[in-house]
């Protein structure tokens, strides 16, 4: 197989080695392999500094991350061959876990394919290609998804905004068969709609499904407010779970609809109440109000997207989560998340106390929560595990 080398420094082989994938710019031996040599997206063998074979992997020069490690075996390049059977290992393991077709069925470098998700609804697959690398076999990529899958349409979900750092066009366009404007899905024995056109990300959060299911025991009765609710799938699941009510809140107006009709079709439209705010205006709104909640959950888009962001970011976190305590009834319970990477668990937790203390309220940790098993993490990868969901049950009389 006839693809150029990739040199690295000497000793920059230890981390892939370990089991790493990526690789960056200041990494390569650039003398011997200059970058620029590369086209987007183009295959390369990776070599340590002594020649010796190391892995193949994708290449983007004008990117600090230069290249991601797709196969450490000399005879696998990255083709059809390998896409087919990388799907297949994932498929394998969402099969063994997920009774129904509604998961994430591939998250990128913790399934072996850097820069390719795939969500799976049912027939319907929503794609997101964010790699030069994966632009470069998209065609392949739906071949192999064809083969594997046979699906009724695949969706190429290519807008998010990471694709300009490669260089690379936004678009969404259907690839194979045919796409509805939304799809069904089923999670923890309820059924909701999703936009896979237009809604957020690839239409739906599966990564939360597992915590909501851990939220179930403890809601029966309950008034529940879902903070950043998006879809609804947090207090629809709630009161489908026992609770005595809940209000969704959230920004968009497309999304609150689409919260009203998945309560509906849980048969809980009398149950379940939308309020178009942000989230930091509506909680003032509502103390303001004399209201109170049972269960607060905060479900927020990430606030720190880079690590410049952390201190912005963690007084966000701070911010919304004294809002959601200060709703809070006695011995109530406040479910609160964060899918910020550089917002790590410890640092989550002690900014929910700071913000308890502030709010002259006393907390125990009940549950950790983190991405469901469709959502796996790659050990030498921490970027892979973003998502840290705590469950806080406030003290009474504390």
């Amino acid at each position: 197989m006839e693809f150029p080398p990739l040199y690295l420094a000497r000793g920059h082989e230890r981390r892939l080695r370990g089991g790493h994938l990526w690789i960056y710019s200041n990494e390569v031996e650039s003398g011997r392999s200059p970058l620029k040599a590369f086209q987007p997206g183009e295959q390369a063998a990776v070599l340590d500094h002594r020649g010796k074979w190391l892995a193949w992997a994708y290449v983007n020069p004008g990117s600090l991350l230069c290249a991601r490690v797709v196969s450490r075996r000399r005879e696998h390049p990255l083709d059809r061959s390998l896409l087919v059977h990388r799907l297949k290992v994932a498929l394998g393991l969402r099969q063994r876990h997920y009774a129904e077709p509604y998961y994430r069925l591939l998250f990128a470098e913790s399934d072996g394919l850097p820069g390719l998700v795939v969500d799976r609804y049912g027939d319907h697959l929503s794609v997101q290609i964010t790699t030069a690398g994966m632009e470069a076999v998209r065609e392949a990529v739906v071949a192999a998804l064809e083969k594997v899958l046979r699906p009724a349409g695949i969706l190429l979900r290519n807008d998010a905004p990471v694709r300009e750092l490669e260089g690379l066009e936004r678009y969404v366009e259907v690839a194979s068969g045919s796409v509805p404007e939304e799809v069904e899905l089923k999670e923890n024995g309820c059924r909701f709609v999703a936009s896979l056109r237009s809604g957020q990300k690839t239409g739906w959060f599966y990564d939360q499904a597992a915590n909501r299911a851990r939220l179930r025991p403890w809601i029966r009765g309950k008034r529940v407010l879902d903070l950043f609710s998006y879809a609804g799938a947090w207090g629809v699941s709630a009161v489908s779970g026992g609770a005595a009510e809940a209000l969704c809140v959230d920004q968009s107006a497309a999304a609150l609809e689409q919260a009203a009709r998945n309560a509906a079709l849980n048969g809980a439209a009398q149950r379940v109440r939308t309020l178009r705010r942000d989230a930091f205006d509506a909680a003032r709104e509502l103390r303001r109000a004399g209201e109170r909640f049972d269960v607060v959950v905060v479900d927020p888009p990430a606030f720190i997207k880079r690590k410049k962001d952390l201190k912005e970011g963690t007084l966000a976190y701070r911010r919304i989560n004294e809002a959601a305590l200060s709703l809070l009834e006695r011995d109530g319970l406040l479910v609160t998340s964060s899918c910020s990477f550089h917002m790590e668990e410890t640092r989550l937790l002690e900014t929910v106390q700071k913000a308890a203390r502030h709010r002259d309220r006393t907390l125990q940790l009940l549950e950790r929560g983190q991405q469901g098993p469709d959502h796996p993490v790659h050990p030498a990868i921490p970027e892979t595990a973003y998502l840290k969901t705590l469950f806080f049950r406030v003290l009474p009389g504390f």
